[in-house]
Parts: structure tokens; sequence; C-alpha cells
């Protein structure tokens, strides 16, 4: 019976360990991406931002502003855009 005993602890503390590194490894891997550098799989630079933070919320509206702007006039935006910047438009 001890032997049974034995291994019933054992195998719980195993479970639970590994339960304890699952909910560490969820945390860290969340904030970590914004840490990688691009060329090692991390963001990308045109990458909008995380929700929740206030440049989430300025980039929700501009994207709501330009969606609900006529077609022909969020074409010539963008035009001007590009050629006031090398990096494009940032329309997702």
């Amino acid at each position: 019976m001890p032997k049974i005993l034995r291994s019933i602890l054992v195998l719980a503390a195993l479970a639970a360990g590994l339960a304890g590194c699952g909910t560490v490894n969820e945390r860290l891997s969340a904030g970590m991406g914004d840490y990688v550098p691009q060329w090692a799989g991390g963001l990308p630079a045109d990458a909008p931002p995380r929700p929740g933070t206030p440049q989430y919320d300025a980039y929700m509206k501009e994207r709501e502003r330009k969606r609900l702007m006529p077609a022909a006039d969020r074409e010539k935006e963008e035009q001007k855009g590009a050629t006031g910047s090398s990096s494009g438009s940032a329309v997702r």
C-alpha cells in the first residue's frame, strides 16, 4: 500500500508542477513577443498596437475614420501617405 500511495503522490506533484509551468509560460509568452526582434520571429515593425493600450484606441479610431471615408478620398489619402513616407500605407 505505501508503494501505491507514494506513486500517487509523485504523480500529483508532477501534475501540479506541469500545470504551474503552463500558467507561467502563458503569461510570459504574451509579453515576451514584444521584446523579441523581428529577425528572430518577433512582431513585425508594422504590427498594430496591443489591445488595451492608448495607442490601440487611437489606431482603432483612425481605422474607423478611414472606413467611413469614401473610397476615392481614401485612395487619395493613401497616395499622399505613400509619397510622404517610404513605409507605405498602414491600412489593414
